[in-house]
Formats: structure tokens, sequence, C-alpha cells
């Protein structure tokens, strides 16, 4: 910043006012032989020396300022404020000088040697110097004081020197022109001043301007009334193939676009479609946009609207990355990310798409193929080959995909398929098996060798009269019913299915109405102790007594209670009434509950069995807890940690239907257990086969070194009670010969008495027993 007394001007302005003192010296040159010429005339009209020598003074001073001048437009630097000064001072030292001798020129033909030609040349080349004096020095107020002072003032003072009254008046007159010079001279400098701070701003906006312009993603052209480009910028230029801005500027839409065309980065189509849309976006002063394909893979977005004072705006951008992202995204919302066929939403967008067009009296079919056993892949081999099956099976299935055979995976194992034009069942059932016999056969997974073994159901319609999510439900019945009759096939929807289906929904309804209403019953199948037979326990057992079908089997309503995730309900009722009739009988007798594998899977169990013991009073050690080996292939672990918890509280642990599992030996050392319930399928045929006798033998032995208490289920004759009691000796035995399950009245009025097969029983020659 450059201050003096009365102005403060930016360092830059200042050195731009000091540069303007050395431009153009050529006039310079002019003034100092004007000066001397004039001088010599004067000389030669008065034959006076000193004019010769005024004349040959002012020449050289002139002389002098101009080659200055010179030197300071080649040596001069104005950088910075320090500069300007060292120059602004040499130039006032040439300034000063030549208007010293220029006032003393008019003093002397004035005053010190009047001459009238003298005195009117003096003051012609004075007035006309003053001129010069606010045009060329404005750019230095010491300049412009200086040179009005040494150039006035000594024609004032001549005229004052005179004596005469007009003269002196006149000389006073004369002394104003001074700060009249100075005067004209500051508003020249205040408007040059503010121009060149407008210029400034000016720049520094159109800095700006160009800054943003040029950095902006977008490209950019504006276009004049004629539709001529008259703004453009860099990425403009770029994707013109174009070194500057500059060189869209005249172009119109259409010769930019031919540009495109003539690259081979636009179809002809293309470019006239482009110009068509932008140019009627322009007309009528809305806002459009047009995605356009390039061929080297590019999208951009063109994007036109009318801006002020009959500017057209198109902008550009390059949207490469959002298209590809809009197609990744679309193509993750309609294909499965697994297998890449289409996912279920899709499917239903394309099915319902096919089935509203064409022939609406056509058939069409729909089948859905699931994999059987998928879930041992994924349990034994682990998640990654269970994909790498599917990825397998969707790769053999995808094989078939036509423009009539639409392939989906709805999730999981679960594949689906749409006929779009069947000619009757014989023809789908033909491309069923061409299907089922591709698929059949061993792939590689990671190493292993497995081999596809598929279900299916299909359904046949005929378009007018259904919809997609119908056949979907009745192809999902044909597969349960290929599911139930063995897997490895397909079937095809009866009207049978359907009214099984709607029959077992109604069920599971009525069933959830009876665990919430608590309409269940429970019964008790009493468990007798061999060496007393009398009552020591009995099993807990549910039954459901349906409003319109009677009793209803658990065979039946169980495996529902599982499908509908409501077990664990029907587990806590039953645990519960249990405990609370038990508590009511004698001391002697004890009650087991089974607990289903479901029931093991959340940690609440312990706090179930807990609760029923505080509400009902039971000791622990009258409550027994019977487990599945079921309940025990899930997660061996944390189900041995449940066990061990409730057998903390003092109930003892059973485990049931012993022998029918893949590895119940091992469970024998491994899990807390107090009994082992031996499975009925070991007495079926003990009475006839010496294996069967010796195996159950053999189970009994291994059991009770354990510790291990024995119940031998099943028992329905008195002829296999009659050989447990003599040569296998289990602890306690439990069938239909001790009579049907009964209510908790009927356990407490029979716990008291034995039963009458213990006389016979004791009149029969025993063998060494345990």
């Amino acid at each position: 910043m450059y201050q003096d007394k009365n102005e403060d001007i930016a360092g830059d302005v200042y050195a731009g006012f000091v540069r303007s003192l050395f431009n153009d010296p050529g006039i310079l040159l002019i003034g100092a032989l004007c000066h001397g010429l004039i001088g010599l005339l004067v000389y030669l009209t008065s034959r006076d020396t000193i004019y010769l020598a005024l004349a040959v003074t002012m020449l050289a001073a002139g002389l002098y300022r101009y080659y200055g001048i010179r030197k300071g437009q080649r040596e001069g630097c104005f950088d910075d404020v320090q500069s300007a000064r060292k120059w602004e001072r040499y130039y006032l030292v040439g300034g000063t000088l030549q208007a010293f001798f220029m006032g003393l020129f008019c003093f002397v033909s004035i005053y010190v040697r009047p001459d009238a030609f003298g005195e009117s040349a003096a003051i012609a080349v004075i007035m006309g110097s003053t001129v010069t004096i606010v045009g060329r020095n404005y750019g230095s107020k010491t300049m412009v004081a200086v040179q009005a002072l040494a150039v006035v003032s000594p024609i004032a003072v001549g005229l004052m020197l005179k004596g005469d009254v007009s003269n002196f008046v006149l000389g006073l007159y004369v002394f104003p022109f001074i700060f009249i010079i100075t005067r004209m001279a500051g508003h020249v400098r205040t408007v040059l001043f503010n121009a060149i701070s407008e210029r400034k701003v000016s720049m520094k906006l159109a800095q700006r301007f160009n800054r943003a312009l040029n950095t902006m993603s977008h490209g950019l052209v504006m276009l004049g009334p004629e539709g001529k480009v008259v703004v453009a910028n860099a990425e403009a230029a770029a994707l013109m193939s174009l070194k500057s801005p500059d060189a869209l500027l005249g172009r119109s839409i259409h010769s930019l676009l031919l540009r495109g065309v003539a690259g081979g980065m636009l179809a002809p189509k293309d470019c006239r479609y482009i110009e068509a849309q932008l140019t009627r976006a322009l007309r009528e002063g809305r806002d459009r946009k047009v995605l356009v394909p390039f061929s080297n893979g590019q999208h951009y977005e063109f994007s036109a609207r009318e801006g002020s004072q009959e500017l057209g705006v198109i902008t550009f951008e390059d949207v490469t990355a959002r298209v590809e992202a809009e197609e990744k995204i679309r193509t993750m919302a309609r294909y499965d990310s697994l297998t890449g066929l289409v996912n279920r939403a899709y499917f239903h967008e394309l099915v319902g798409e096919a089935m509203a067009s064409g022939d609406r009296e056509r058939l069409c079919g729909v089948a859905i193929v699931d994999l059987d056993d998928f879930k041992s892949v994924n349990d034994t081999l682990g998640h990654p080959v269970g994909d790498g099956l599917i990825y397998a099976v969707a790769e053999r299935l995808a094989t078939f995909s036509t423009e009539g055979l639409t392939v989906s995976r709805f999730g999981g194992d679960e594949f689906i398929l749409f006929f779009d034009r069947i000619e009757d069942e014989s023809h789908l059932a033909a491309q069923l098996d061409r299907i089922f016999a591709d698929l059949q056969g061993e792939v590689d997974v990671a190493g292993h060798a497995l081999r596809i073994q598929a279900s299916a159901g299909a359904v046949i319609s005929r378009v007018a009269g259904t919809d997609v999510d119908e056949m979907i439900v009745k192809a999902d019945l044909a597969l349960y019913k290929a599911k139930e009759l063995g897997k490895n096939g397909w079937r095809l929807f009866e009207a049978a299915m359907d009214a099984a289906f709607r029959n077992k929904q109604l069920m599971k309804a009525d069933l959830r109405s009876a665990v919430d209403a608590k309409a269940l019953r429970v019964v008790y199948q009493p468990i007798v102790a061999l060496d007393t037979m009398r009552i020591a326990s009995c099993e807990a057992l549910c039954r459901w007594d349906h409003p319109d079908l009677g009793p209803v089997s658990p065979a039946i309503f169980i495996p529902l209670a599982e499908e509908m995730g409501i077990i664990a309900d029907i587990s806590t009722f039953v645990l519960g009434a249990a405990c609370a009739e038990c508590a009511k009988w004698p001391p002697h007798t004890s009650v087991s509950v089974n607990l289903s594998a479901n029931d093991f899977r959340s940690r609440t169990v312990v706090q179930k069995v807990r609760d029923a013991l505080a509400t009902s009073g039971l000791e622990p050690q009258r409550l027994e807890i019977e487990v599945t080996e079921t309940a025990l292939l899930d997660d061996k672990s944390a189900t041995r940690e449940l066990i061990e918890e409730i057998r903390a509280l003092g109930v003892r642990i059973a485990l049931d239907d012993f022998g029918t599992g893949y590895s119940s030996l091992s469970y024998l050392h491994k899990l807390p257990l107090d009994k082992v319930k031996i499975d009925r399928s070991f007495l079926i045929d003990v009475t006839q086969n010496a294996r069967s006798l010796e195996l159950l033998k053999g189970i009994v032995n291994l059991s009770r070194p354990l510790g291990l208490s024995i119940t031998v289920e099943g028992v329905e004759t008195f002829e296999q009670l009659k050989i447990l009691a003599l040569q296998v000796h289990p602890d306690l035995v439990q069938g239909f010969l001790f009579g049907a399950a009964l209510s908790a009245s009927g356990i407490e009025t029979m716990s008291s008495m034995t039963w009458p097969f213990a006389a016979e029983l004791d009149t029969l020659p025993r063998k060494a027993s345990r």
C-alpha cells in the first residue's frame, strides 16, 4: 500500500501511475525542439544573446528529459513501491529542470529583457505546456505541483515586478492557474484511479469466472441470439478434442455435433436427436435433459436452458459412473447376486408382462424346483460349498432359458421356471423330464463330489383364468407332494392337493387358537418299576380335542406346531401343567416332560423349567426332562451347557428314543444323563429274534455301569414283559400293556396300586440279575 498525506492507493496502482510517466517519450522530443526553435526565433528578432542561451538550455533540458525517460523504459523496474519511488524521483529531476528553464525564459522575456514578441512567444510556450503538465504528469502529484509552480509563477512574478497596477493585478490573476492545474491533474488521477480500481475488480471477477468456468466438471457453452457459441469452457473444448475453448467460439450446435460424428463418438441418428432436443429446449425456454451413449462406452447428459439476454446455456456432464451405478443397482434389483438368474421380484414382473400379452386362451406352466437335503450340505460342508452347489444347479437350469422359458432363483435352494406356451400336460411333462435328466449327476464343488438331486412341483393353467401368484401356490403344493412321496422327482398339481392344503391351513389356524386359549390338555402314560410293578413315574403327553374333528393325533398337530414355530408354547404349557399335577401326587411318583429341539435353541429353556418348579412348588428331583437326539444335533456344546444348567436345578435328565440316531452311544458318556429310554423298535421282535434280544441286553449292560437307570418303551405284551424281567432287567418299563394314557386324577388313583402282573412274574424262575 502506497500512502501520502492525501491518499491511500494500492502499491500496484501507484507503480502503474509511475510507469505511465515513462510512456511515449517522443512527444518530449518534439516539445524540446519546439522550445529551442521558439527561443532561437526570439533571439533572431531581438538580437539579444540571452535568448540564444535560453534556447540552447531549453533544448538541452528537453533532450535530457527525453533520454531519461528512454532509460526508464529500458531499465525501469516498477514491480514494487520502493522501485517505483526510485524511478519517480529520477523522473522529477528531468521534469524539474525542463520546467525551470521554461519558467526562466518567461521571466526574462517579461521582466529582465522585455521584448514584445519574446513575451508573446514565452506565454504561448507556457500555455501549450500547461496542457502537457496535466496530461503527462498526472501519475506524480509532486511533478504536477513542481512544474505548475515552475512555469506559471515566473509569469506572475514578472508581471507584478513591472510596477504598474494593471500588470500587478494581472500577475495576481495568474497565480490561481497553479491551483487549477494541480486540481485538474488530481481529477484526472482520481478518474484513472477509479477506472483502474474498477478494472481490477472486473479482472478479478473475470478471473474467478474463468477459473470457475474452466474447473467445473461439466462442459458448458453459451449461445448468442444467432445460435453461435459466445462462451465455452475447457471441459467443452476437451470433449470436442480442441486445445482451447476459444476454438469453439462462433460455432453452432450443428457444427459441434457434426464434429462428434466425424470423430466417431456419435452416431448420426444420435446427432440429429440431440440437436432437435436441445434446439427445442432453447426455443421453448424450458429445461430439457438428453442422455447420450458415446461409442467409447461413455455416457454424457446434455442439458439445455434459456439464459438471460437471449443467451442459451448448454451444459453436458460425463455421467458414465452414474449410469454404470444405476445399471448395477438395476441388475442387483432384478437379478440374483449368486447365480445371475432373474430374482423373485423381476420374475413376477416378466411373467406378469408375458401373461398380459399374446393369446389369452393359451396354456402356460410354472414349475418350482427344490434341491433335496440341501440343508445337510450346508451343515456338513459349510455355506460356501452350498453356494457352489446352487451356482452349479443354476448353470444347468440357465441352459434351458429361452424366449418362452424364464428361469429364476426364488431364494435359498429353490428355483422357479415359467413356460409361456404349453400345448398340453404331455408337452410340459416332456420338458420337465428333459430338464431333470440334464440336471441329475455329480458336480465338483471345492473338491467335493456332490450329486444333484431335486424335487419339483408343476402346474398348468390357462392364462385368462389365473395369475402368477396363484400358479406359484399350486406348484408349491405339488412340490410338497413330490417331497412327501420320496423326493427326486416331480409332481403335477391336482385339485386334491389344494383341498389338503386348505385343510392344513385351517387346522393351523385352529391349533394356534387352541394354544392361545390353553384348550389343549395333558394326559399321563404310566412308567412302571419292574421290581414292584407300581407306578414310579409317568410321561406327560399333550392332547388336542378339535371342536369339529374330535381328537387330533399328536403325530399330526405336533409337526404342525413345529412348522408354525409354536412348539415352544406347547412345551411351556405341558411343563407347567405336569409340574402342577405332579405336586398333588404321592411323593414317590415323578413326572417326565419331553422338550423339543426348538426349546433348546433358546437359553430361556432353563428359566422355563425354573418358573414351572417355582409356580407349582414341585421338588426338582420329581421332575424329569426328556431330550431326543434331534435336540442334540444342531449345536452339541450349547445343548450340553443348557442341560447342565437344568440338571444343576436338581432336575433329572433322560435321553429319549435311544438307539434310533446316528451316534447315540457317544452321548452316554458325553452328556450329564440320569436315565436312558430305549426305543420301542428294539422290543418289536424280541420274543422271536435272539439277535434283537442280545442287542437289547447289550445296551442295558453298557448303560448300567455308567450309573444310568434304564426304561424300556413300547411294552405291549406280557411275553415281552417276561423276557425283560427274566433276561434284560431294566429298571422301568412303559407301554400299552399298562393301559392307555391316564388323566392326572387317574394317575393319582393308580399310584398306590400294584399291577396284577406282579404275582405272575414272581412265580417265574429268575436268572441272575444285575
